[in-house]
């Protein structure tokens, strides 16, 4: 950099230096002392630097798109770090609480007997798992999801009234604004890759989706039929794995349609034997 005793000009390539400087993680002092013993005055230094800095990051916030609004969203009561919750006809074992992403590992939300009943009314029902289709608003099959699948509607008998008041409760949350519940089967080799629940903003099929209920704000996922080895419910950003224990199921809450939910899971490989699962997803408003 050069100087004069004249009227000294900010040049493109001085406030490209600035910039450099900032992302180098060199504070405002350092940077401006470098400028004053390369000759620069100590106002114009000043006003170059200030100029710059505030310019760019006006540019990097233009660039990052804006949060999508907080949600309300289901959340269980563990003000006080209860061992046990009441969910109305069963008392369901706090096996882990995590905040960040919020997430409620619950043991012994179903029985045994209820697992088999679902496995049996779902079986014949049985199809190729789709994928929601974001960009259209409908269904498709996805090869990352690879497993079988159905629907039951909600409340479609005494069985699943009575499952879906125990979640309602369990998490605060209406049976109304539950979809219906989901069975899956999952065989050998068989696995669905890492994903969100959520509805994807950006995407120009998500506005039709939305209609139905609003947002997906938060998933149960209920293990029903235990594989010999994997089938785990996995969040991989932040190095948590749950076991498929029959009875068993996890709870992942989203207030925001965004990574930054952190709420990225998946179901690894089932590596030898057969898993079931049940899936409630659960909406912001009643779901029709």
């Amino acid at each position: 950099m050069s100087s004069s005793t004249s009227t000294q000009k900010v040049t493109p390539q001085l406030r490209q230096w600035i910039i450099e400087q900032a992302q180098a993680g060199h504070g405002a002092p350092a940077v401006l002392k470098a400028m004053l013993a390369a000759g620069w005055q100590e106002e114009v230094a000043t006003d170059a630097m200030e100029a710059t800095l505030r310019g760019h990051l006006a540019l990097e916030s233009a660039a990052t798109p804006a949060l999508p609004p907080a949600l309300e969203v289901p959340e269980p009561d563990l003000d006080d770090s209860p061992l046990y919750l009441d969910a109305g006809d069963r008392q369901v074992h706090v096996v882990l609480s995590m905040a960040v992403p919020r997430v409620v590992v619950f043991g012994g939300l179903l029985a045994d007997q209820e697992c088999e009943q679902l496995i049996e009314l779902a079986r014949p029902r049985l199809a190729r798992s789709l994928t929601v289709q974001t960009e259209t608003g409908g269904e498709e099959v996805n090869r990352d999801r690879t497993s079988n699948g159905m629907f039951f509607q909600r409340g479609e008998n005494e069985l699943l009234q009575r499952i879906e008041a125990r979640i309602a409760r369990l998490v605060n949350w209406p049976a109304e604004h539950g979809e219906g519940l989901q069975i899956l089967q999952y065989g050998p080799g068989a696995e669905y890759k890492p994903h969100y629940d959520y509805f994807d903003p950006q995407q120009p099929g998500t506005s039709s989706i939305l209609r139905r209920g609003g947002q997906r704000v938060g998933t149960l996922v209920m293990y029903l039929g235990e594989p010999e080895r994997g089938g785990a419910t996995v969040f991989p950003e932040v190095g948590l794995e749950v076991a498929p224990k029959r009875g068993n199921a996890v709870f992942f809450s989203y207030e925001r349609p965004h990574p930054s939910s952190r709420t990225l899971h998946g179901g690894t490989p089932v590596m030898a034997g057969e898993k079931w699962i049940a899936t409630k997803w659960l909406r912001e408003r009643p779901f029709v």
